[in-house]
């Protein structure tokens, strides 16, 4: 169900024919938290700690390693950005990167859509772009995305604009002309500020009772809906 104060035939003409589309990564196109889980669980054997069960640790992976860190040891933000264990998180997950990930239900079918219809997409992610290009290339995706801006492609990463700004300079539209999707406030947050349209998803790691606050202009609970608030026919 598509929320939002206005319809979605008003959303829809607020668009041009053919809108670009700029989506988030993690929790939005790909559920990566089996995988980001199994590094956290990999160093806490390691350790002899017990494993976090992933319907937990999902909820840790939009803040990155720091987090899944921080929470599994027990620790603060700062102390888990020098903890040991990080660096053999990364390692672990950059070895096994795309073993247990997988597009969410639906979004291999709206990315179809996209492409038949020639609407133009791409990705901006915080992931660093050693690991975006092997998730991407991993998904099978590396050709089909028009751009793909990863956390470190610019010295500023969302909440800040700049980098949709520039995926949007990269595709050629001009970002009123742009919706971006994601899963997490600062997703929202860069979006506005780049003067975008923003739509909100509830299927990704962004705590569910949080989202209203985000300043979306929409919220949604399906891929599909992605279709039907850009009145792109499947």
């Amino acid at each position: 169900m598509i929320r939002s104060p206005v319809s979605t035939r008003l959303f829809a003409l607020a668009f041009v024919p053919h809108p670009a589309v700029l989506f988030d990564l993690d929790g939005t196109l790909a559920d990566t938290a089996p995988d980001l889980v199994a590094a956290l669980n990999a160093v806490l054997g390691e350790m002899k700690r017990p494993p976090i069960p992933l319907d937990i640790g999902r909820w840790w992976v939009a803040g990155g390693s720091v987090r899944l860190i921080a929470e599994g040891f027990s620790v603060s933000d700062v102390e888990a950005k020098q903890h040991p264990a990080r660096n053999d998180l990364l390692d672990h997950y950059g070895s096994h990167i795309c073993e247990l990930t997988t597009l969410f239900p639906g979004i291999a079918e709206v990315l179809d859509t996209l492409d038949d219809s020639a609407t133009p997409w791409g990705i901006v992610t915080n992931k660093p772009t050693a690991y975006t290009e092997a998730l991407i290339s991993a998904l099978q995706l590396e050709t089909r995305a028009a751009t793909i801006i990863s956390g470190d492609t610019l010295p500023v990463s969302k909440p800040d604009p700049r980098p949709l700004l520039l995926a949007c300079e990269k595709m050629g539209v001009y970002p009123s002309d742009c919706v971006y999707i994601g899963d997490d406030r600062r997703d929202m947050t860069a979006g506005r500020a780049a003067g975008m349209k923003t739509i909100a998803v509830t299927w990704g790691y962004g705590q569910p009772e949080e989202i209203n606050a985000w300043g979306a202009d929409f919220i949604i609970e399906s891929p599909t809906e992605i279709l039907v608030a850009l009145a792109v026919n499947p």
